[in-house]
């Protein structure tokens, strides 16, 4: 997918489309995944610790910042907001502890969903299930919505029976606490269990051995089916993906307030104006996390911890770079485009791993 030799092309294209009278302008932030191209999928989020150097309450009012400078509260409050400013917009928010201090008018999602993201080496499963449960079930009754997707991006170290409980078990008993099964239904289900797959259609997680990490961009082996059970095959099967590096943006695409990473400069009448370079730049970040992805899809994961107080400053720049590197893309017929993630993506690329790499 590579785009050698393209650059001056881009640069001449951007100059004769944006060499003219400057006015408002409507970004077309349309999310649509585009067949034989390198789909780039923006995908903003926040990791919002349910406590850690400071207490939770500390960390959702915003006090206590000779410690650590994070509040939960204007996450929340510059959310709603931005996402109702476009449809288009899509964000990840996991830690439901912190939506029982306010009841946010949050979009529709399906990520995660439980209380906090929980560590998976100390817990008894057990508890694991119970404060997944918890945040399900407050989900459910709010908003109506069943979490698909496992978002466990900061837990240290990840273990076989968190991929088990996510693919299957753990359905069963939130739909259970919720009352959608009964307990006669239940020891039904559970006999069931292991012949179908009723759990979460994915997880996505950061944190491993740097050398793990190392092979399998080598390998291009970030995106796996991974089996909770050898003996009890498919039926604990979930899509797992691993970020290349963390679970930050890559280098120079930071948007909060403070952050100095070059803005998207559109304004022809102002200094600075750098549309093609950051286009190009884009491109060549995209491409180089494509080298080491086995499919035609990319994730970038735009935020981190505690990021968002200020949520118009991400989206303004994400709104930027779909535009515009779509515009050129289309123009001169390249193999790129860029879109806020579509969760298809992910169902596809399970359904590849499933068929292409296991017996």
């Amino acid at each position: 997918m590579a785009v050698h030799g393209a650059w001056t092309l881009i640069l001449v294209t951007l100059m004769s489309i944006w060499c003219v009278e400057p006015k408002y302008i409507i970004y077309n932030t349309t999310s649509k995944i585009v067949p034989g191209k390198l789909n780039v999928h923006l995908v903003a989020h926040t990791h919002d610790d349910v406590g850690w150097l400071k207490t939770v309450d500390q960390y959702y009012v915003g006090s206590n910042n000779s410690i650590q400078g994070a509040c939960v509260q204007n996450v929340l409050d510059s959310i709603v907001p931005a996402l109702l400013a476009d449809k288009n917009r899509k964000f990840i928010y996991v830690e439901q502890a912190t939506t029982f201090c306010i009841f946010p008018e949050m979009v529709e999602r399906s990520e995660n969903g439980g209380m906090c993201m929980h560590d998976e080496a100390a817990p008894h499963y057990i508890d694991m299930i119970d404060q997944t449960t918890l945040g399900h079930r407050f989900i459910k009754r709010e908003f109506n919505i069943t979490p698909r997707i496992g978002w466990q991006i900061d837990p240290f170290g990840h273990s076989a029976v968190q991929a088990y409980l996510l693919s299957a078990e753990v359905r069963l008993l939130i739909l259970w606490s919720l009352r959608v099964l009964s307990t006669f239904r239940l020891k039904l289900f559970c006999k069931l269990l292991f012949t179908a797959k009723v759990g979460f259609d994915s997880l996505f997680f950061a944190r491993i051995d740097y050398q793990d990490r190392a092979k399998r961009k080598d390998e291009k082996s970030l995106e796996v089916v991974w089996r909770g059970s050898k003996s009890l095959g498919s039926s604990s099967q979930i899509f797992a993906g691993a970020f290349p590096e963390n679970y930050e943006p890559p280098s120079n695409f930071y948007y909060e307030v403070n952050d100095d990473s070059p803005i998207v400069q559109d304004n022809m009448e102002l200094f600075d104006y750098n549309v093609p370079q950051r286009v190009n730049e884009f491109v060549a970040a995209a491409l180089s996390q494509a080298n080491i992805t086995r499919t035609n899809h990319v994730m970038w994961t735009m935020g981190t911890d505690f990021k968002y107080q200020y949520a118009h400053t991400w989206f303004r720049q994400m709104d930027k770079f779909i535009h515009y590197v779509n515009q050129v893309s289309v123009l001169q017929d390249l193999s790129y485009a860029c879109l806020y993630l579509l969760s298809p993506a992910f169902s596809a690329l399970s359904t590849w791993l499933s068929c292409s790499h296991l017996n």
